[in-house]
């Protein structure tokens, strides 16, 4: 019999209809795993633990035993944008499951919040603006860019793969540049090696090349209706990006409201000139 994992998945509870999604796909990722899910509220003062740890040990309950989940709760003083991480980190958290709003006007900085809080993490993050669809995540869209990431990305892929049954749907960038082009077919065969080795079911498209790659993949995902984005976030985010919108935080965004699972890539040897990327 297969060992039950210790390792639970977090989810970020603001009393949100978002954070109420993030908890269903949750709930459904928990169930797949046999493990337990982690709701962390963050407060600013001392003296607000207690008021928020009653609201949260009453959702707690109720969400157990409407799911037949394990549901614990932590209510730690903080930021979302150090905290969260930090106790993913100390509960060796298998992933964190957060609700976000789309990037529409003004709320672009809301959008930008969630890359700030992704950034930098240990734990691969899933961002998501609605509802979990039924079959779970069967359609994962990853695209490929000329970049150098970490391997870890194919790791996740693998794991997915065998959680889901998941096909993976290669949205390769279409570039004119003859150096850009060499990295991003290198990157092409090495990720085709790895699936056909493991006998994931995947297939290949190209970008058409008329927008931006980043908007295009997301086109391309809501045409084949995917379940999931899987991107790795840039190494190096500034400021400007988070002002102006980096790649990651328009897929975060997505209008079409398709979960995206982030991973940012960890300093260390870098996999062979490997690289997938958000755009």
């Amino acid at each position: 019999m297969e060992q039950k994992t210790k390792k639970p998945i977090l989810v970020t509870w603001d009393f949100s209809e978002k954070s109420g999604y993030a908890l269903e796909h949750a709930v459904n990722v928990a169930k797949h795993l046999n493990t337990n899910v982690t709701l962390i509220h963050i407060v600013k003062k001392d003296q607000e633990i207690d008021a928020a740890q009653v609201k949260m040990d009453v959702l707690a309950n109720e969400t157990s035993k409407k799911y037949n989940v394990k549901i614990d709760t932590v209510v730690p003083v903080g930021t979302i944008f150090t905290t969260i991480s930090e106790v993913a980190t100390d509960i060796h958290a298998e992933m964190v499951i957060m609700g976000t709003h789309g990037m529409k006007g003004m709320q672009k900085l809301i959008g930008s919040w969630a890359l700030k809080v992704i950034a930098g993490s240990k734990v691969p993050f899933i961002v998501v603006q609605g509802a979990p669809s039924s079959h779970g995540f069967e359609k994962i869209v990853f695209p490929i860019d000329f970049r150098s990431e970490n391997k870890e990305k194919i790791n996740w892929i693998y794991y997915i793969a065998r959680l889901y049954n998941s096909t993976f749907y290669i949205m390769k960038d279409k570039v004119t540049d003859k150096k850009f082009r060499k990295g991003v077919n290198s990157n092409l065969i090495f990720t085709e090696k790895f699936l056909r080795s493991n006998e994931i079911p995947y297939e290949i498209h190209t970008s058409p090349g008329k927008k931006d790659f980043t908007h295009e993949t997301i086109d391309f995902a809501h045409e084949i209706n995917a379940d999931l984005l899987l991107i790795m976030t840039t190494k190096n985010i500034t400021a400007a990006d988070y002002i102006m919108g980096a790649n990651e935080q328009v897929i975060i965004s997505n209008k079409f409201e398709i979960p995206v699972m982030c991973i940012n890539p960890r300093p260390g040897k870098l996999a062979g000139g490997f690289s997938a990327g958000g755009g």
